[in-house]
């Protein structure tokens, strides 16, 4: 599972040449960033039944604030992503949080933090009919690419969870690179091989025929 929030961290703006006239936003903001990594050691505490799934982890993708070099920054804002392992409750995460950010934002004087949340995708659960599709997908996988295609779980979150939430049998199956480094995702690069994806549609086709008639 995966939720995103948005962080803006309100200070005050002056001239960098009396900087006790303003609040340092960005000060702030690195005070609380602080706390919210420091997580990260405590997560790796917990650690998921689910194979393919490790631990929790928080991660600031974006980070913007500040007017210009000569100037204390009023205010600044980023966004993170804080990765949820199916045995975690998304609601007590959020608070967790929350919690995190206000407390660290307390200890710092003059500064006041607007949180909001961007996306909260709960993670992919496996449904009692979910045998089916996993089967056919296995024996025409192994069939086309020659190998056992093992079922995993993985911590990204795709729109496949919004049919299992409906309960609906839903699994991810797709064609390229076997683990996300080595597809370059996220990078200039990210990529798949084209026999893959040819290979894969037939798998996919070929088990669709299977359920369907």
């Amino acid at each position: 599972g995966c939720l995103q929030m948005e962080v803006t961290v309100h200070g005050k703006m002056a001239h960098a040449a009396i900087p006790t006239t303003g609040v340092d936003a960005l000060q702030g903001a690195v005070t609380i960033l602080n706390a919210l990594y420091a997580q990260n050691i405590a997560y790796r505490r917990f650690r998921s039944q689910v194979q393919g799934i490790t631990h929790p982890y928080l991660n600031v993708g974006r980070i913007e604030g500040g007017t210009n070099t000569n100037v204390v920054p009023g205010k600044v804002v980023f966004k993170l992503d804080r990765r949820m392992i199916p045995e975690e409750n998304p609601v007590e995460v959020e608070a967790e949080i929350r919690r995190v950010i206000a407390e660290s934002a307390a200890s710092f004087s003059g500064i006041t933090v607007d949180i909001k949340r961007l996306l909260l995708a709960n993670s992919l659960k496996a449904l009692p009919g979910n045998k089916p599709l996993v089967d056919a997908l296995q024996k025409h996988g192994e069939a086309v690419f020659g190998e056992v295609i093992p079922v995993s779980g993985t911590p990204l979150y795709t729109d496949v969870r919004l049919y299992s939430a409906r309960g609906v049998p839903a699994v991810i199956y797709g064609a390229g690179p076997r683990t996300v480094l080595e597809s370059n995702a996220k990078r200039a690069d990210e990529h798949l091989v084209l026999e893959d994806l040819r290979r894969a549609t037939k798998v996919v086709a070929r088990s669709l025929f299977d359920m369907l008639r």
